[in-house]
């Protein structure tokens, strides 16, 4: 596994090593030792997997302490272009973001810690995301910041997604307090 430092602190692109053949391919998603040996976390409390059309976008999504959760995110059919956002108050990338694509033939890996927003657009049907939480979701530390938002800039690709109502209602970044 290759572990890629990104300019925003604590997000990681890892790129597994993947063994293919006339069957098939095999790769490792996670591995306690490497990761432990790269300063990431080990201990993993759920796992989480979502399907979406194309153009779903779901997010900007994040839990307050104490249920904060770190994420290690993949696509393992499909595409998404996958967006973290910086919500740690004395960080000097504060409201900064980082997007990654994430395909089914890239295989990419994106380690994003405690303190980021976290959102998707599915680029493509049928989109297989799937990620591990170092937290247990808690619906009441549940929190959401507009997917559009103008102060974020975020480039998402897609002008007109499908969304919840719950994301198409989010407040703006501007009114976010971070704890």
């Amino acid at each position: 596994m290759k572990f890629e430092k990104t300019e925003i602190e604590g997000l990681v692109i890892i790129t597994p090593d993947v063994f293919e053949d006339d069957r098939g391919a095999f790769l490792e998603m996670f591995n306690r030792d490497v990761f432990e040996k790269n300063g990431l976390p080990t201990c993993f409390v759920q796992d989480n997997y979502s399907v979406s059309k194309k153009h779903v976008l779901r997010g900007l999504h994040f839990q307050k302490p104490p249920y904060a959760q770190g994420k290690l995110v993949t696509v393992t059919h499909g595409a998404a272009l996958d967006v973290a956002v910086d919500l740690r108050k004395n960080s000097p990338t504060y409201g900064k973001w980082k997007s990654v694509l994430l395909n089914s033939d890239n295989k990419l890996i994106f380690w994003i810690p405690e303190g980021f927003a976290h959102g998707f657009v599915a680029l493509e049907e049928n989109t297989v995301f799937q990620y591990k939480c170092t937290n247990v979701y808690c619906k009441e530390s549940e929190g959401s910041i507009r997917w559009n938002d103008p102060d974020l800039n975020i480039d998402w690709g897609i002008s007109q997604p499908i969304l919840s109502e719950k994301d198409a209602e989010a407040p703006l970044f501007r009114n976010f307090i971070s704890e």
